[in-house]
C-alpha cells in the first residue's frame, strides 16, 4: 500500500513558469550550467548548480554553494518569483514530446514506503551524488527536484487525471528544446481523496529516474528524525516530491555505447570473436538501429552491422542477465574488450539514445573505435528486476522526456 500524499507547494508565478523550468541539474556540467543561466538568468539552475554564482576557484562542493542555494531560493520567494500555495495539492503535469504524450500525478511520496520498500530501486547510488544533494536539500529547507516514479496503470486514477485536464491549466509553456509542459492544480477534497485511496491499493512503485535524488532525501528525513526524537510522522520531511506516472504511458530510449579500442584485437580477430555468440550481418553505410531484443547494431571503421545474440545467450529467465545491457556486457565487452567494470572504465562512454546514430557515428570518427546502439530496455524488465530485489546494470534506461525542476518545490517546514 502506497501513501502519496497532497503537499503546500512552492512554485513559480504563472507568467516566469517557463523561464524558470530547467532541467535537472545533472544533465550539465558545471560549463554547460553557465552558458543555460546565462541564457536564461532566471532558470532554476542558479539554484539547483548554485556554484556557477561563483568564479571557477570555489569548489562545487564548497559549504558557501549551498548557502547561496538557500539565499537564492528564499530571495526568489521574496520578489515574487515564487508563490507558495495556501492548501495542499496535488498537481498534474503533462510533458507533449513529438505528439506523444505523458501525464503524472505530482505528490509526495513516503520515506518510509521507501525504506519498506513499497518503493522499489533498480540503481545503485554513489556516495559522492549522495552527499551533494543531501546537502543541498538541507541547506534549503526543500526539496527541489522531483524524483520520476513510476505505478501499474489504474483506472480510478486515470480518470480522475483526464478530467482535471479539461479544466483550464495553470501551466501551459514549451521549453526550448520543443517539449510542452501543462500543468493543473488539484484541490478538491473528493478528487484527492479517491486519488489518496486508489494508491493505498497500489503495492509497488518504482524509480524510473532520480535514485540519488531519492536516496538523499530519505537521508535527510533520517538526519531529522534523530535531530526530533519526537516526531510524529506527519513532518513535512517523512515524504519527498515525486511525480508519478501509468506504466503505460512511458517510453524508455536506448542507451548505447562506445569504446575506444579493439583491446589490442586486429578488426578480424574482433570480428571472429564476436560471432562466437553473436550471428553478425553486414548493414553497410546506412545507421542501423535494432527493431527487436536481443539484436544490436555495431558501427566498426565506417560499416554498420546487426548483432543477434545466438540463443544459447538468450536462454535465460533471470530479469537481469536477459536485459540486453547484460547481454552486450557479457558476451563482448567483457570477454572481447575487457571492459571489466563500465562504471569506471575510461575507454567506454554511455551516449543518451536522444542523441540519435549520429553521434554514434561522430563518435567513431573522432575518439572511438566502435559503437553500438541498443533496443531500449522496457518498462516491463524495468518492474521485474526491481521485484526480483536486483539492480540493473549502469547505463540501461534513458527517459525522455525530462522532468523539470523548479516547477513543484516541497519544502521541509
Amino acid at each position: 500500500m502506497a501513501v502519496i500524499n497532497p503537499f503546500v507547494c512552492v512554485r513559480p508565478r504563472r507568467d516566469v513558469a517557463g523561464r524558470v523550468a530547467a532541467l535537472p541539474y545533472d544533465v550539465y556540467n558545471r560549463a554547460e550550467a553557465k552558458q543555460e543561466i546565462l541564457r536564461e538568468p532566471l532558470s532554476f539552475l542558479r539554484i539547483d548548480r548554485a556554484e556557477t554564482n561563483f568564479g571557477d576557484e570555489v569548489d562545487t562542493y564548497d559549504p558557501r554553494v549551498y548557502e547561496k542555494a538557500a539565499e537564492l531560493l528564499q530571495d526568489m520567494i521574496k520578489h515574487g518569483i515564487f508563490e507558495i500555495d495556501s492548501e495542499e495539492c496535488y498537481y498534474v503535469y503533462e510533458l507533449v514530446m513529438d505528439g506523444r504524450s505523458q501525464t503524472g500525478l505530482v505528490a509526495c511520496a513516503s520515506v518510509d514506503d521507501y525504506l519498506n520498500n513499497v518503493i522499489k530501486k533498480h540503481e545503485n547510488t554513489r556516495e559522492d551524488k549522495e552527499q551533494d544533494r543531501i546537502r543541498h536539500v538541507d541547506v534549503c529547507n526543500a526539496q527541489t527536484g522531483p524524483i520520476f516514479l513510476a505505478y501499474r496503470s489504474k483506472d480510478e486514477i486515470n480518470r480522475v487525471i483526464e478530467g482535471v485536464k479539461k479544466e483550464e491549466p495553470l501551466y501551459c509553456f514549451d521549453s526550448v528544446d520543443n517539449i510542452g509542459h501543462h500543468v493543473w492544480r488539484i484541490s478538491d477534497r473528493e478528487r484527492i481523496d479517491v486519488i489518496k485511496e486508489a494508491f493505498l491499493g497500489i503495492s509497488d512503485i518504482y524509480i524510473a529516474d532520480g535514485h540519488h535524488r531519492a536516496a538523499s532525501a530519505v537521508k535527510v528525513a533520517l538526519k531529522r528524525r534523530r535531530e526530533n526524537p519526537g516526531y510524529s510522522g506527519r513532518e513535512s520531511f517523512n515524504y519527498f516530491l515525486s511525480v508519478l506516472f501509468p506504466h503505460d504511458q512511458l517510453k524508455i530510449m536506448a542507451y548505447n555505447r562506445a569504446v575506444k579500442d579493439l583491446n589490442g584485437l586486429s578488426g578480424e580477430e574482433f570480428m571472429g570473436r564476436v560471432k562466437e555468440n553473436f550471428e553478425v550481418s553486414v548493414i553497410g553505410k546506412t545507421p542501423y538501429s535494432p527493431d527487436e531484443k536481443g539484436s544490436f547494431g555495431m558501427l566498426l571503421d565506417g560499416t554498420w552491422y546487426k548483432l543477434k545474440a545466438k540463443e544459447s545467450v538468450r536462454n535465460t529467465k533471470d530479469p537481469v542477465e536477459s536485459l540486453d545491457v547484460s547481454i552486450l556486457q557479457n558476451y563482448l565487452l567483457d570477454p572481447i574488450l575487457g571492459i571489466k567494470d563500465p562504471r569506471v572504465d575510461k575507454r567506454i562512454d554511455f551516449i543518451g539514445g536522444i542523441r540519435g546514430l549520429k553521434e554514434l557515428e561522430r563518435r567513431t570518427s573522432l575518439d572511438m573505435k566502435v559503437a553500438f546502439s541498443m533496443y531500449p530496455t522496457s518498462i516491463t524488465e524495468l518492474f521485474a528486476v526491481s521485484d526480483a530485489g536486483k539492480l540493473m546494470p549502469p547505463k540501461s534506461t534513458w527517459f525522455e522526456p525530462k522532468l523539470r525542476s523548479g516547477l513543484f518545490i516541497h519544502p521541509l517546514s
